[in-house]
């Protein structure tokens, strides 16, 4: 047996040294060799029958984000150097070419620089659009040097925040529209001062005097035209990239969600500003948000929001319509995902309204890399219907304001910055690309550019289709009409319509013949035609109405949609019958009522004619109908429906009168309502309130009231001591007995105070406890939170959630609570992360010290406080007692996977795989970063109200606020005075006093191994 090395050679410390240097030398020798060129197809594991080359490599590239094939076979490529923070302008567009034909890129021209961070790029007339916030560019080459000399500012006003969630993906529509891919600007803490505009009105600066949207387009996705000057915001947003499929459907995408469909346009939501419909968008996947995946890489990099085994970074969603694969592929939906060095795949199926979207393989990507900065961010469609492959090839892709300070200051961030790659996806056997330089479709004739739009590949589609379009030619080819017509494929059918649509030549014989179409995506696109020309012509009306009946459902849902246009009684029953026969389709609702609020007038009694107790959705339908009716404060309207929801004169109560009168206390929640505007109402639902044989209305009544308001009156105190009988009478179910002290808080609660109290007992139901403290709390001095804090060593946790919503009420209360923290009688666990937050950002200076002091009690550096906390990364941690640490602590806005928690702040249970000293940097020192989409809002209503909370979701017309333990409230655009982010993470400092180091490894345990 040989002896260890050391023993035979003495060592001195500079031998040691030198020794050390020669194998690190070697390390990063063997490093360097399996990150080279050389080596890269062999970190490959790609799909049976595929085969992947390398088409150009550093140093002819580095950093690629985006890139772009012209009509002459020329290939621009964007070059993203100062992501994450340098903002000095360093992005390029360069130009590659394939100079000796074999198939690999082998010249580079710069062909634009000093950008700052470009996020995309698209073909547009002689040049190109680029999206560097907060503007859009068009640059242009005019002399053919090669090199852009004309560089105008098409739009501006985006934000300039994290660079992955800035304006990007420029992409031509089907339709003739570019569509930008675009999300709200990122809070960010620790970069504020680089990545801190959050934007300004989105305008064209050449026409200032035009359409100019709202600060960074309300934080939505944007369509416009350039030539124009036309420009829409969309109800939907995207983080980077959006695609479409053949037929325009738009899909989009976030971190975790990678593959959402863009249901319902802005135009539609616009027209009813009283329907409140929080979300455009509806995720499709069939394996679930944050959904599995299955890397192969060594030696993983994971930041703090790196999320192993899950979706966690999706970005370049690119719908595959290249033509070159076998049939399997033409729903094909390819995803990459950087952070998991994998590029994903789904199959789309239609599902009604919607797409569903498929694994290929159970538990396998369609390319996989073992090598951890193999980067792919996005994809590309070649002429040669090839899938190009981005990969922006760095050691670290998360921005620095998610990473642990060790690796922010290790100067390691920019790591790769000088690689980069494009890889070239095809058939096996597949011959090299020849295209470089090569191509002649800009020089092609009108009438051979018209044989394109048939093509296979989406590339030849477009291109031709942008090109026709921008000759702007006069007179039309007869083979554009014939194509439009007759050819046989339906994407040359398309694709003809619109061409002939951008060229201002569609006529009524050309859109009726395709709404009578073959193929159902001809005759979704053909309503859409028809949709710009319905004041122009009329005689298209008839052809609508008769595709009421068409088997396609997606027809039916665009149909819909449009009919929402016209007027007139045909129109109202061709919308009802289209409504009815898809009724449980919620997509169908929301498009019927998406119509002029005017023209949904006769929908209830109709709905009402046809309601069928069994059908859940006719239920939820008339909801949404009377809060629409609620929301326009059309007295009359209102006064109707009430009579309907409370009527007994049958004898019988129907089933749809509870969620009518429900609907209507939503609509008028956020209304000021003044004088006694709906007196006359008064009586019906006071009578209701107890002789209506049905709890639901009786329950919906008194809600009404509670929104409408009431007088006191002799009938009504006779009343008051009826519901207070109710109210404690334990023979009664809970939810009667909730009822009447509902009913007793509408009038003067501290007339019924000792009464309220009484019920405040642990042998009470939750239920029971809950209302009567809710109805406390109405009480405007201070006696409630005096109450409160009385009462607090007896409150279950149920009970007092409720009891610190009441004593967070105002600020005089809040003088109350901060007492008994001091006095020990609160702790500052008990709080919650977002009511410590709205503590310690109190306007009111003296509270907001006071509450600082008490919550951080030991004013500790960011430093000490890690370091205080260390021993947790070492400690054995349990699991079973780190599930009761996230209990008491977490639970109440975190969710642990599917059944633990509640959904407020990110699901803990993605974080598994993050390191543990990420995880530990994250709870202790929240404020430092705020994940994606958790910022806390700050809303004051019309009517006085303020709320705090999430946007969960929104559209043009309304807004949906998550609340702390997973209550959420729709909110309508109108009805809010203001809206301002907060800035901070709900989540507050502070941890460290509730949880100790062996409770937090124990929490680090539940974490890491949650299963």
């Amino acid at each position: 047996m040989s002896k260890p090395y050391f023993k035979l050679f003495p060592l001195n410390s500079a031998f040691l040294l030198l020794l050390l240097a020669c194998l690190s030398c070697q390390w990063s020798a063997n490093d360097s060799m399996e990150r080279s060129l050389e080596n890269a197809l062999q970190t490959f594991e790609l799909e049976e029958g595929f085969q992947i080359e390398l088409i150009a490599g550093e140093p002819l590239i580095s950093d690629p984000v985006d890139m772009e094939i012209d009509e002459y076979g020329r290939m621009y490529v964007v070059e993203m150097h100062g992501y994450p923070l340098d903002l000095s302008g360093s992005g390029k567009i360069k130009l590659l070419s394939d100079t000796n034909g074999d198939g690999k890129m082998d010249q580079s021209t710069v062909f634009a620089e000093n950008l700052v961070l470009p996020t995309g790029i698209l073909r547009w007339k002689n040049g190109i659009l680029v999206t560097d916030p907060p503007h859009v560019y068009y640059l242009e080459d005019n002399d053919g040097d090669g090199k852009a000399d004309i560089k105008e500012i098409v739009l501006t006003g985006f934000a300039v925040s994290n660079p992955q969630h800035n304006v990007n993906s420029p992409r031509l529509g089907l339709d003739n529209w570019i569509y930008l891919g675009h999300e709200p600007a990122v809070s960010t803490n620790t970069f504020q001062d680089l990545l801190g505009d959050r934007g300004s009105e989105v305008h064209f600066p050449s026409n200032p005097e035009g359409v100019r949207l709202p600060q960074n387009a309300g934080g939505r996705s944007v369509r416009f035209r350039p030539d124009s000057f036309e420009l829409e915001v969309l109800a939907s947003r995207t983080q980077f990239g959006h695609t479409f499929d053949k037929w325009g459907h738009r899909f989009v995408i976030n971190n975790n969600n990678h593959i959402i469909q863009d249901v319902i346009p802005a135009r539609y939501l616009n027209r009813n500003p009283y329907l409140l419909v929080s979300q455009s968008t509806e995720s499709i996947s069939d394996h679930g948000n944050a959904a599995e995946v299955f890397p192969i890489t060594k030696n993983p990099e994971h930041q703090l929001l790196t999320d192993l085994g899950v979706m966690t970074s999706a970005c370049g969603i690119t719908a595959y319509l290249g033509g070159a694969f076998s049939n399997e592929y033409d729903k094909a939906v390819f995803i990459a995902e950087p952070v998991s060095n994998i590029l994903h795949i789904d199959l789309l199926s239609d599902n009604g309204t919607l797409f569903k979207a498929s694994r290929q393989h159970p538990d396998k990507e369609f390319l996989a890399s073992t090598d951890s900065w193999f980067r792919p961010v996005n994809m590309y469609i070649g002429p040669d219907g090839a899938l190009y492959l981005l990969d922006y090839y760095r050691q670290y892709i998360e921005h620095p304001e998610w990473m642990a300070d060790d690796v922010v200051n290790s100067g390691a961030l920019y790591n790769g910055t000088d690689k980069g790659r494009i890889y070239r996806i095809t058939p096996k056997g597949t011959k090299p690309l020849n295209w470089s330089n090569k191509l002649k479709l800009g020089d092609f004739t009108d009438q051979e550019l018209v044989e394109k739009l048939a093509d296979s590949n989406i590339w030849w589609r477009r291109n031709a289709q942008r090109l026709l379009v921008d000759r702007e030619i006069s007179e039309i080819p007869d083979e554009l009409f014939f194509m439009a017509n007759n050819n046989q494929k339906p994407e040359g059918r398309v694709h003809a319509l619109w061409t002939l649509e951008g060229l201002g030549k569609t006529n009524p014989e050309l859109i009726i013949n395709a709404l009578q179409d073959k193929e159902a995506g001809v005759r979704k696109n053909a309503i859409q035609i028809a949709e710009l020309h319905l004041s122009k012509y009329p005689e298209m009306e008839s052809a609508l109405f008769q595709m009421v009946s068409d088997y396609d459902p997606k027809v039916r849902f665009q149909l819909l949609c449009t009919l929402g246009f016209l007027k007139g009684e045909a129109v109202s029953l061709a919308r009802e019958k289209l409504l009815f026969e898809d009724i449980e389709d919620k997509w169908m609702q929301v498009a019927a009522l998406s119509a002029p609020f005017e023209d949904n007038k006769t929908l209830m009694q109709a709905t009402l004619s046809n309601y069928k107790e069994e059908i859940p959705a006719y239920g939820i339908l008339v909801q949404r109908l009377s809060a629409m009716t609620a929301s326009s404060l059309d007295k009359d309207a209102i006064m109707d429906l009430i009579s309907k929801g409370t009527s007994t004169t049958t004898g019988q109560v129907s089933t749809w009168q509870a969620p009518l009168l429900a609907g209507l206390a939503q609509g008028l929640q956020s209304k000021t309502i003044e004088g006694p505007t709906f007196l006359p109402a008064e009586n019906m639902l006071l009578t209701a309130c107890f002789e209506n044989p049905s709890i639901p209305v009786r329950d919906a009544s008194v809600e009404l009231l509670k929104a409408l308001g009431v007088t006191e009156s002799s009938q009504s105190k006779i009343l008051l001591e009826k519901a207070k009988t109710i109210a404690a009478n334990k023979n009664l179910s809970e939810q009667e007995r909730v009822i009447g002290i509902n009913f007793l808080s509408l009038f003067n609660p501290e007339d019924n105070k000792t009464f309220f109290k009484s019920l405040l007992k642990p042998i009470e139901p939750n239920e029971v406890q809950l209302a009567a403290l809710k109805a406390i709390s109405r009480i405007p001095d201070t006696s409630a939170a005096e109450l409160v804090v009385e009462l607090w060593p007896s409150f279950t946790p149920v009970i007092r959630e409720e009891g610190l919503n009441t004593l967070m009420a105002n600020n005089d209360r809040i003088g109350i609570l901060l007492d008994a923290m001091e006095k020990g009688i609160i702790q500052a666990n008990n709080l919650g992360w977002p009511r410590s937050v709205r503590l310690m950002n109190n306007s009111n200076i003296p509270l907001r010290t006071r509450a600082r002091l008490l919550i951080n009690s030991e004013e500790k550096s960011n430093e000490e406080i890690l370091q205080q906390y260390q021993t947790s990364l070492t400690l054995n941690g349990s699991q079973l007692k780190g599930q009761t640490v996230y209990q008491e602590n977490c639970a109440v806005c975190h969710k642990m996977g599917q059944d633990l928690g509640m959904a407020f702040g990110p699901d803990l249970a993605t974080m598994k795989n993050r390191r543990p000293e990420n995880i530990l940097s994250d709870i202790l020192l929240p404020n430092l970063s705020i994940a994606d989409g958790y910022d806390l809002w700050a809303v004051e209503m019309q009517n006085g109200e303020n709320l705090q909370g999430l946007i969960a979701s929104e559209t043009p017309t309304a807004i949906l606020l998550r609340f702390a333990g997973g209550q959420e409230r729709n909110v309508a655009r109108q009805d809010i005075r203001s809206l301002k982010v907060m800035e901070m993470s709900g989540m507050p400092s502070g941890l460290e006093n509730n949880i100790n180091p062996q409770e937090m490894a124990d929490l680090l345990a539940f974490i890491l191994k949650f299963n």
